[in-house]
């Protein structure tokens, strides 16, 4: 054998002797330093209670026009093809539901266009209970919005107002429309002024009632709807639940469908406290 290669032989091997001598020293030295524990990512905490603000949707639910507005057709059964379904046929206002801006206003914002952080939003709620108690007809006013205020503080930006008058407690039976011999309605709604007051003085986002309307059931122009609506801010209608619901604190979840053109739809809403 040559001596190069003899030389280059013995270098070889001294490297790797050299290499397994630091790999060996570097696996003491890790096992020599403590336990390092990688903390977790912070993780949003979770809210205490959820609560549904929705109504169950069904053909017999009640319409502000009184006829049916939600129709169903199964087109597959389980026994038959070993799946369910079913197609469906329904008024976009009808349940528990959303107005879309558009909904009275010539070019305002579809249901589809409606921003998400605008569905997301502050929830406050005003009781006004006992005086729908005296009087079904009885609305919302500036003067519960200031008292609200006074107690509980300014309403938050971006925030939906919502009436609670307990009128959802009528929605199995022909009280929730309450229409006279007439076929005039009778049941709590926002007076026109509010809406004008939440536009003047809040940044609220959008208002709710636990009725068939925005507009209380006398209403004979739909006031509210036109201030409201027109003004690029939305509307839910057939609320439930908002007795279970602190009057400030719980956050709105507003599940609107996203219909290209939409002037609203039956929602899924709830609220997390």
């Amino acid at each position: 054998m040559c001596n190069a290669c003899v030389i280059e032989s013995v270098k070889d091997r001294m490297l790797s002797r050299r290499s397994l001598f630091r790999a060996a020293a570097a696996v003491a030295a890790v096992s020599a330093v403590p336990a390092v524990v990688t903390p977790r990512a912070a993780q949003a905490a979770p809210p205490s209670g959820v609560t549904d603000l929705t109504h169950e949707l069904h053909e017999g639910f009640p319409t502000f026009f009184g006829d049916q507005q939600f129709f169903r057709d199964q087109k597959f059964n389980y026994a038959e093809h070993k799946f369910n379904l079913f197609e469906l046929r329904v008024n976009e206002h009808t349940g528990t539901h959303l107005d879309a801006p558009l909904h009275f206003s010539a070019d305002g914002a579809s249901v589809a266009e409606i921003p998400v952080e605008s569905l997301v939003v502050p929830l406050v709620v005003v009781d006004i209970r006992e005086k729908v108690a005296a009087d079904p007809d009885a609305q919302l006013t500036p003067d519960d919005l200031k008292a609200w205020a006074a107690r509980h503080g300014d309403i938050p930006d971006r925030a939906a107002v919502a009436l609670l008058s307990g009128w959802d407690a009528h929605v199995g039976s022909d009280k929730f429309r309450n229409a006279d011999a007439e076929g005039k309605m009778h049941f709590p709604g926002f007076h026109a002024e509010t809406a004008h007051y939440l536009l003047e003085n809040t940044k609220a986002a959008g208002i709710v009632v636990d009725t068939l309307s925005l507009d209380h059931g006398p209403s004979p122009d739909f006031a509210t709807h036109y201030a409201w609506l027109a003004a690029g801010k939305w509307g839910l209608e057939a609320a439930t639940n908002l007795d279970k619901l602190p009057a400030s604190g719980a956050t709105l979840v507003v599940g609107a469908p996203k219909v290209r053109g939409g002037t609203g739809g039956p929602s899924r809403v709830f609220a997390l406290v």
